[in-house]
């Protein structure tokens, strides 16, 4: 189907983005991509903590430009009647709201799921934090890193007998994002029958339980007798699937699939191995794993990255380098893909950030915009609730409105 057939699939949907760091930032950046009008509120002058988080180039952080990109920008003080009376305005114009402050702080400050659903009931209010609203720890504040200790996940990466390592991508902040994403789109399309929002309560703990793909079940179904831990570079379970050592770098192989398995075992051992019973099996490959690893340690230490690859690839055997961030972003799949965006900042000029996943068959994903500055759009979104000219003026001298200096 031909492009631009079709509006975004969220145009028309005002979205406020009462967020900070990183995974409400996303979420509302996701939607922001989807076509949803997004409006990005903060605190005068502090602003969101994202701005003060590196990467930092020329006083700008590219931490906050990355997940606030394609937003609008409106800086208010809600401790002031005046700024709460806007912002109520603006929510009940609004179809989604995102927080994520600990749960009960933004209903002592007259934003809570209760009052602002009374006042315009089909609100979609989506609220992240690290335990959730319910349960003996509720209360308790807590960041990706936290949820990814206490989930088990960091229980089973690294080596046996090492501390386990830093993550360093933030897989509780946003893939509870993205999970947020699609409970807002679900909520929204409910509300077409219903005509009545929800509130959305998402724990960064609770996602990444929800993660565990293995661990769980083979925790609860062997009756407690397995708990998966620490294997370093490969996994028990799926002889052969893991991290390997060439002579010039690092790779990985996926020939755990029974055929993959014995074209691999051709490769590298020819008919011998590749006819050996005890591996036709994943089970037999499991119990005999250390010997097959030896093997394949073996025969691909032997080689270069770049052999190693062809190699498999001519057998239809999974494999890739284990690539660092400068060879992604060169990589022509990636660049094919457009998973890196260029956009014109007023400072920096000419910036790339990671983009997106998202590919509609019948409508462009336009460049989004900026991050915007503290307060960028506050006159043209207190004008879109009625405000006068004159109105505005008075919130900016009285610095109910704020906007940071220009750049």
């Amino acid at each position: 189907m031909p492009k631009n057939t079709q509006a975004q699939p969220l145009a028309g949907i005002r979205v406020v983005d009462y967020s900070h760091f990183l995974a409400g930032p996303y979420l509302g950046r996701c939607l922001a991509a989807m076509g949803a009008e997004v409006i990005k509120v903060e605190r005068p002058k502090a602003g969101d903590a994202g701005r003060a988080h590196a990467y930092f180039i020329q006083g700008q952080s590219g931490y906050f430009l990355q997940q606030n990109m394609g937003k609008q920008g409106l800086c208010i003080n809600l401790k002031d009647p005046r700024g709460l009376a806007l912002m109520h305005k603006l929510t009940d114009s609004a179809d989604v709201f995102v927080e994520n402050y600990r749960p009960g702080a933004l209903t002592k400050l007259g934003l809570g799921y209760d009052e602002l659903s009374a006042r315009n009931p089909g609100l979609v209010y989506c609220s992240i934090s690290a335990y959730g609203h319910t349960g003996p720890d509720a209360h308790r504040a807590g960041f990706g890193l936290i949820a990814e200790a206490k989930s088990g996940i960091m229980a089973m990466v690294g080596s046996p007998g090492e501390a386990p390592p830093l993550l360093r991508v933030s897989l509780g902040d946003m893939y509870t994002g993205i999970h947020g994403v699609a409970a807002v789109c679900a909520a929204l399309l409910g509300r077409v029958k219903s005509g009545k929002g929800q509130h959305i309560d998402l724990s960064l703990y609770d996602c990444l339980v929800s993660m565990h793909d293995y661990a769980v079940q083979c925790y609860t179904l062997s009756g407690g007798k397995d708990i998966p831990v620490q294997t370093g570079h490969d996994m028990p379970q799926s002889t052969l699937y893991g991290v390997f050592s060439a002579s010039d770098g690092y790779l990985v192989i996926a020939a755990q699939v029974d055929d993959a398995w014995k074209r691999f075992a051709l490769l590298i051992g020819g008919e011998a191995l590749a006819g050996d019973t005890r591996f036709h099996t994943s089970a037999g490959r499991n119990e005999h794993r250390l010997e097959i690893l030896a093997l394949a340690k073996t025969w691909v230490g032997a080689r270069t990255v770049a052999e190693v690859l062809a190699a498999l690839d001519a057998i239809d055997v999974p494999s890739a380098k284990v690539q660092n961030i400068e060879e992604v972003l060169n990589d022509p799949q990636i660049q094919a893909r457009n998973m890196v965006i260029e956009q014109q900042h007023p400072v920096l000029g000419a910036i790339r950030m990671p983009n997106l996943p998202f590919n509609f068959s019948g409508c462009d994903s336009p460049v989004p915009s900026v991050a915007p500055t503290m307060g960028q759009h506050n006159r043209q979104i207190a004008g879109s609730l009625g405000y006068s000219d004159t109105e505005i003026d008075a919130l900016l001298e009285a610095g109910v409105l704020y906007t940071s200096e220009a750049i």
